[in-house]
Parts: C-alpha cells; sequence; structure tokens
C-alpha cells in the first residue's frame, strides 16, 4: 500500500511539473519558476564577472563584435516572439552580453538573457557569421528552458526535489553549482550537467533561424561545425564540445533545417 501510494505522489509530482515552453511547444518537466531562476541569474552573472577578466567593448575590437552579434541576436529573438504572439514571455529578459578573457573554447546564456563568450572560442568561429550561430545556440537553450530541465533534474537526483528557496536556504553551494552546471559556466565547480542530444539539436534549430534573422549567413554554421570537428580530431574535446551530439550528425541536422533558416535570411550591412 506504501509502495502505491508512493507511486501515486511521484506521478502526481511529474504530471505537476510538466509544463509547455512558450517557444517550442513542448512539454517539459520544470521544477523551478522560471522568474526564479532569473533573479538567481543576477546574483551569479554578476559574481561570475566580478571574478573573471571581462574585455571592454569600446576598447577591444572583439568585445565591439561581441556586443554587435549579441545586440543583432536579440533584436531577432524579439522580431519572432513577436511573430508567433509570444513576446510577453521576454518580460523578464534583461539582455546582456559580455567577452571575457578565457582560453576556454566556450560560451553560455543563463536565464532572462545574460550571455559570456570566451574569447577562446573566438579563433574557431572565425568570423561574425560563425558567432552569430554560436550566440543563437546558446541564447535558444536558455529559451527553450533546458537549463531549467538539468536544474530541475539536478535537484530531484541530489537535493531530494525542494523548492528553490529552500535549497539556496539549505544548501547554497550545493545549489549553487547545480545553477552554473546547468548553465555550461560550471566548469570549475563541479561536473558540468549534460544537455540531451535533442536539447541540443533543438537549439541548433532555433540558431539558425535567430542568426539568419539578425542577417548572418545561417550556412556558416555547417563550417563553424567543421572547423570544431577538426579541432576535436584525436584528442579531448573542448569543454563547448564535450556534451554535444557528434559533429556529423550534428552538420546532418543543421542542413536539413537550412532551407527554413535560409528563407529567413537577409543580409544586413555592417
Amino acid at each position: 500500500m506504501i509502495q502505491k501510494i508512493s507511486a501515486i505522489l511521484l506521478l502526481s509530482f511529474v504530471l505537476l511539473a510538466c509544463s509547455r515552453n512558450p517557444l517550442s511547444g513542448k512539454k517539459q518537466f520544470k521544477l523551478l519558476p522560471e522568474a526564479e531562476l532569473q533573479n538567481m541569474a543576477v546574483a551569479e552573472y554578476k559574481q561570475f564577472l566580478s571574478t573573471t577578466k571581462v574585455v571592454g567593448s569600446t576598447t577591444n575590437r572583439d568585445a565591439e563584435m561581441v556586443t554587435r552579434v549579441g545586440q543583432r541576436i536579440v533584436k531577432a529573438v524579439e522580431s519572432y516572439y513577436a511573430e508567433i504572439n509570444k513576446s510577453g514571455d521576454l518580460a523578464g529578459y534583461k539582455w546582456e552580453v559580455n567577452l571575457v578573457d578565457d582560453k576556454t573554447v566556450n560560451a553560455w546564456c543563463m536565464p532572462g538573457g545574460k550571455i559570456v563568450v570566451y574569447t577562446g572560442i573566438l579563433p574557431v568561429t572565425q568570423n561574425e557569421a560563425a558567432l552569430a550561430a554560436v550566440m543563437g545556440h546558446e541564447v535558444s537553450h536558455a529559451l527553450l528552458q533546458h537549463g531549467n530541465q538539468r536544474m530541475s533534474q539536478g535537484i530531484v537526483q541530489q537535493l531530494g526535489g525542494v523548492a528553490l528557496s529552500v535549497a539556496l536556504a539549505n544548501k547554497p553551494q550545493e545549489t549553487q553549482n547545480l545553477f552554473l552546471g546547468a548553465y555550461g559556466a560550471g566548469s570549475t565547480v563541479g561536473v558540468m550537467l549534460p544537455f540531451s542530444r535533442n536539447h541540443e539539436l533543438e537549439a541548433d534549430r532555433y540558431g539558425l533561424i535567430f542568426s539568419a534573422m539578425a542577417g548572418y549567413n545561417p550556412q556558416e554554421a555547417v563550417a563553424l561545425w567543421e572547423r570544431m570537428k577538426k579541432a576535436s580530431a584525436g584528442q579531448s574535446p573542448p569543454e563547448f564540445l564535450s556534451t554535444h551530439p557528434a559533429e556529423d550528425r550534428r552538420i546532418e541536422e543543421l542542413k536539413k533545417h537550412m532551407p527554413e533558416a535560409l528563407a529567413r535570411y537577409k543580409p544586413v550591412s555592417k
């Protein structure tokens, strides 16, 4: 009887935690209110920037480029959400983008649009269009609330499925580590929680759309991942690739979605 009651409670818990993502329309397992994660992101982003060398956008061409690409991606996202009548779902977003001086091949976006690009990824992106593909991909993870799903799973597995406020009060360090790991910023504080391959490929699709709408040739995403494949040949992949699908599969899927992105591509002069 106890086992039956536990099973019913668990099923109810899972059903209550399922909701539809406003961008994809797909059902997701999420324990955590997105607004609470956005508030947490403000503090964690500020803390991250205070302990990292931020490259000033007024004195550095790479930082200027990152800022420019970020602004175009944000404008594309806002236009897309207006098209699907979901602009209200961006109400909590206070976009920020920063380039940090770090050789790690990485980039990420926290809830609410807190974006970081590492200088280490720029030699691989090589141009603005490829950088737009990366930033569009990372922004898509945030919009698709993949990190919320990863953190929800981590809280269930490691902290017993408690509310975020309870987790922060009782186990602040563990909760912080879960948060950073869930959004790809946690390589120095623990094992990064992997996105599923479906999450990665879903973020690729929307990243293509957003980069195309931002005026960047989405076909550069294919060339980018071919360079990623070459860079990781015969050695451990960089952090940015460690949880991602095989490059060949990713390139195949990018090509599959390319017509959809190209239909939205209108080059924008610099």
